[in-house]
């Protein structure tokens, strides 16, 4: 059982890699489907999020919230209603079809050890009447917009919200993780970056979030895009919002997630235009790209019981991959020999596969990401830095990589940094302190990292904490009456 799955694991080296497979006609699978599988000694939820991009090619991600798996990338094959979806990095599969008028996918799961039956049902959001005519009227101001990436002649769309008053108020622009995604960051009923907004737009600061290029209203091609273009998102993020009557220009920030946090950095480390004048960053990685790839890996082998032959059996074929890709700048030659590669390790893997994995570890981002080093341009940050990671996050380790981005911005005078107990890579708590909403728990942002992050901008905006003049204010209150019992003189010293 472990060598099969471990050969799987050999074969991918796709952590984190978008899986942008062709499909003839994406809508019908658009959505995010959930269904129970049955395992010995019990049964595990799964969810798949599958996503069309405009160019008619996919975005897939697996989660498994029991065992806190998160946004494992999926490849998808639609051909008429026949569909595989293939997880190498757990060396899984289903096959299966689309059916019910594309409101069940119906076919076999199989992984190592196990083949069981299973049925994925599309989930559908459902609102309750009351909660859905509330969200229609936020206590602030919102809109849809639509700003312009100059240089990339790009249009990117997204909400801006704004607090309810004359302002000017301080903003933040939202960054997303890695693989295109929309303006709500969604996952399942976890909005991240829609919850994220409204919290903070309730307390005072102006958000702007805006659909990754290629998804939703946005244009652009997402598969073309490396880590150093999407900065030029984030700067014409920053102009726009700058641009705004209500937006205080001098505090305008930018908070990033995961690839979006190290995206936000490299904007404020750019010298050649106006940088953010704060950055928050989420779950940020401090190691270079190949490293945070290898060390995942290894996490998950570590996970499944795999023995130490084994994982050095992994690290070298990583290495081995990684060096093909930097050495061999010609994606011709270079996939030849990936394919190669994996086809030696995996005698199981089908040519067409091989080639199809060769081509995702060669693509712009891949390759960039491979090469980037996070720590590169730290020491130009000037701006205000708070970074904070979670604690149980599998995905990007709190320790190592808050001590590399601490190093790095060692010359700037303000940075914060925090380890938050109990929060994974989505910054949420553990499912037990999820809030209970009609009867079933919902997955919730981490209370704690957002009245963080409220209180940091604000005490680098200027401008007073609305929770916290609300508890000033309350404090006097109740001191007044006692005050104007006592006498003249005594209340005088």
């Amino acid at each position: 059982m472990k060598k099969s799955l471990f050969i799987s694991l050999l074969a991918c080296l796709l952590i984190w890699l978008p899986n942008l497979s062709q499909a003839a006609d994406p809508a019908p699978l658009k959505g995010q489907w959930k269904g129970m599988l049955k395992v010995p000694g019990g049964s595990l939820e799964l969810i798949i999020t599958i996503m069309p991009l405009t160019n008619g090619s996919y975005y897939a991600a697996l989660d498994v919230p029991k065992q806190r798996v998160n946004r494992m990338p999926v490849e998808v094959e639609l051909k008429g209603n026949d569909l595989t979806l293939r997880m190498e990095q757990a060396g899984s599969s289903f096959v299966g079809k689309v059916g019910q008028g594309a409101a069940t996918l119906t076919g076999t799961w199989k992984q190592p050890g196990l083949t069981a039956p299973l049925v994925l049902k599309r989930l559908v959001v459902s609102t309750p009447p009351v909660a859905k005519k509330a969200r229609l009227t936020p206590p602030y101001r919102e809109e849809d917009v639509a700003f312009m990436n100059a240089a990339a002649k790009l249009k990117l769309a997204g909400t801006l919200t704004v607090p309810a008053g004359p302002g000017p108020f301080p903003a933040v622009a939202l960054l997303s993780d890695t693989g295109p995604q929309d303006r709500d960051a969604g996952q399942q009923e976890y909005r991240m970056f829609g919850q994220l907004a409204d919290y903070l737009t309730r307390r005072g600061i102006a958000v702007l979030r805006f659909d990754d290029r290629g998804v939703g209203k946005s244009g652009g091609d997402y598969r073309t895009a490396t880590t150093v273009d999407l900065v030029g998102d984030a700067q014409a993020a920053l102009t726009f919002l700058r641009s705004r009557d209500l937006i205080d220009p001098q505090h305008v920030g930018l908070l990033g997630h995961g690839e979006g946090a190290n995206v936000a950095l490299l904007a404020a480390a750019d010298q050649h235009t106006k940088t953010p004048d704060f950055v928050v960053s989420l779950a940020g990685y401090g190691l270079t790209g190949r490293d945070v790839l290898l060390r995942q890996q290894v996490e998950i082998m570590r996970l499944i019981g795999s023995d130490a032959q084994q994982v050095q059996a992994a690290v070298d074929l990583h290495n081995r991959m990684v060096e093909v890709i930097r050495q061999t700048p010609d994606d011709t030659q270079a996939r030849a020999k990936l394919a190669g590669i994996l086809r030696l390790n995996n005698t199981h893997i089908d040519p067409v596969m091989a080639k199809a994995r060769a081509i995702q570890l060669t693509t712009p981002w891949s390759r960039y990401f491979m090469d980037f080093d996070p720590t590169h341009k730290l020491s130009d940050v000037r701006c205000p830095v708070l970074a904070l990671n979670g604690v149980d996050d599998l995905q990007v380790a709190a320790r190592t990589n808050l001590s590399m981005l601490s190093k790095g911005l060692n010359a700037n005078r303000d940075v914060t940094v925090h380890k938050l107990a109990g929060v994974n890579h989505s910054f949420q708590p553990d499912m037990k302190d999820w809030p209970i909403v009609n009867g079933q728990q919902q997955p919730a942002f981490s209370p704690k990292a957002l009245d963080t992050i409220r209180e940091w901008v604000m005490d680098r905006s200027g401008q007073p904490d609305a929770k916290k003049l609300a508890a000033h204010t309350t404090f006097f209150k109740r001191l007044k009456p006692n005050f104007a019992k006592q006498p003249k003189s005594q209340a005088s010293r």
